[in-house]
């Protein structure tokens, strides 16, 4: 099979073995619905449904306003009506829309009823809908159908996931390039260099007697090395991907008092810590997730570092160090209204040998005392003041230092998460060995079993090969309605 992505990189033609838009696999020649707005009142609220019947059904359940039925409009207006409940009896008043496949997200039928945020007209709504033939979707279902249908391959699939889950601008734009099939693109590149390989060779071999120029060892060895620099070059991303769409673990570590807790107060925006003159007051970890530099940090904000005779402090002192050692980030926070201690010299060194660290001078509005500043050199720092919030943007700046943004990647072709970098890992030593083969002068015949493999791989990260149950797992990670 040739896998192709199609220029616009919205889907993948049919010969890249995904089913033709609008056919069903599997349990879909049902109609899913589902709630597509967040549990609890709102604005809007919205009912989803997807199959078949999703027009059909919608229908039942709706009166436009008028004399035209809902499926007498146009597909993808909006038509002002009443929603129906089990009985016939009118329980809000909502715009309704529908669509045809495969013109739809999901490659089939879909209908959306636009209702008032109200949890009772919502359920009320669903049970109509179901009392008409539809079923509750599962997580991810829509999008999984989406993927099935051949509307979106599995790395926009997983781009519509890390949207869903975006914690920073910088994490949104790469999951929206990603959707877009920025990923998808840069995959297939490679994917179609190497099939050329194959391809040509193939022709070679199985029609001698054509005028077909044979590939020599250098032209080769010139293919396979390009494509070794571009797989590397791509799985080079995956530390930023995973920040971006995970964040970064960062211990914020330091004496009692240092002003750790009022810290994650002011980047969370609200009081998250409890935070007193007492020493000693946070006794174990507490985390939030914050954007500082166009970087989402997973802050853990930890007990006080000093030895206490109190179990239940030593604990949490205990957690504080192991935080530090788990950390991808370390904000090593000193008062610096007072003198420095050897203490404080000795855990920037510690912290400094585990992460990127950055020395957190707090409580810039009060005098300093400060003046052993050479433990200070180690690491980068940064005069605020955490109860009024000042000098922060000086600490976003040095956050975004710490973890640059490579100029050579855009938005959406980083990968994101394990699974496409293992494929991407196995991909690049099929190619590896492949070279590696041919320079001790293995025949190249015996070479096209390595870069099956890579294109095996590589089928793996936009969906073309891979197994049902590893889908299942991806998709499972999605919100109902989505």
């Amino acid at each position: 099979q040739i896998f192709i992505l199609q220029e616009t990189g919205q889907s993948p033609s049919p010969a890249a073995g995904f089913p033709q838009e609008g056919t069903h696999m599997g349990r879909q020649g049902d109609t899913i619905a589902a709630v597509a707005t967040p549990a609890g009142p709102g604005a809007i609220g919205i009912l989803r449904l997807s199959g078949p019947g999703a027009a059909d059904i919608a229908a039942a359940c709706f009166r436009p306003l008028g004399r035209k039925g809902l499926l007498d409009h146009p597909t993808r207006t909006l038509v002002y009506g009443s929603l129906l409940d089990c009985e016939g009896q009118v329980i809000d008043q909502v715009l309704c829309t529908y669509s045809r496949g495969p013109a739809s997200y999901t490659g089939e039928d879909t209908a959306e009823l636009h209702c008032h945020g109200s949890p009772m007209v919502l359920s009320l709504g669903l049970e109509a809908l179901f009392a008409q033939g539809a079923r509750q979707a599962g997580p991810g279902e829509f999008t999984q159908r989406a993927f099935l249908n051949g509307r979106l391959d599995l790395a926009q699939a997983e781009g519509v996931a890390d949207l869903l889950d975006a914690r920073s601008r910088e994490g949104a734009r790469q999951a929206v390039g990603q959707l877009s099939g920025a990923l998808s693109r840069k995959i297939a590149a490679i994917y179609s260099a190497l099939v050329d390989v194959m391809a040509h060779f193939h022709a070679v071999l199985d029609y001698p007697d054509e005028d077909i120029d044979p590939f020599t060892q250098e032209q080769l060895a010139r293919d396979l090395e390009a494509q070794r620099q571009d797989l590397e070059a791509l799985l080079s991303t995956y530390q930023r991907g995973r920040r971006l769409s995970r964040g970064v673990k960062c211990a914020i570590v330091g004496r009692p008092n240092a002003g750790k807790s009022s810290l994650l107060n002011t980047l969370a925006g609200y009081d998250r810590a409890i935070v007193t003159d007492i020493p000693g007051t946070t006794r174990d970890t507490v985390e939030e997730t914050v954007e500082l530099g166009g970087i989402p940090l997973r802050l853990i904000d930890t007990a006080g570092l000093r030895d206490s005779s109190d179990p239940i402090e030593q604990l949490g002192v205990e957690r504080s160090r192991r935080a530090m050692e788990e950390a991808e980030l370390i904000l090593v926070v000193l008062d610096q209204s007072q003198p420095a201690r050897e203490e404080d010299a000795a855990l920037i060194r510690a912290a400094v040998e585990r992460a990127p660290t950055i020395v957190v001078l707090n409580k810039q509005d009060l005098p300093c005392q400060l003046e052993w500043t050479e433990p200070l050199d180690l690491a980068a720092s940064v005069p605020i003041c955490a109860k009024t919030g000042a000098g922060l943007d000086g600490l976003a700046e040095l956050v975004a230092q710490t973890f640059p943004r490579d100029p050579g990647s855009g938005y959406g072709e980083l990968l994101t998460n394990q699974r496409q970098a293992e494929a991407a890992g196995r991909a690049l030593e099929s190619v590896r060995r492949a070279g590696e083969a041919l320079d001790l002068g293995v025949t190249p015949d015996a070479l096209l079993t390595d870069v099956e493999e890579a294109l095996s791989a590589l089928g793996e990260l936009t969906g073309q090969s891979v197994r049902d149950d590893v889908t299942d797992r991806i998709f499972q990670r999605f919100c109902v309605g989505k």
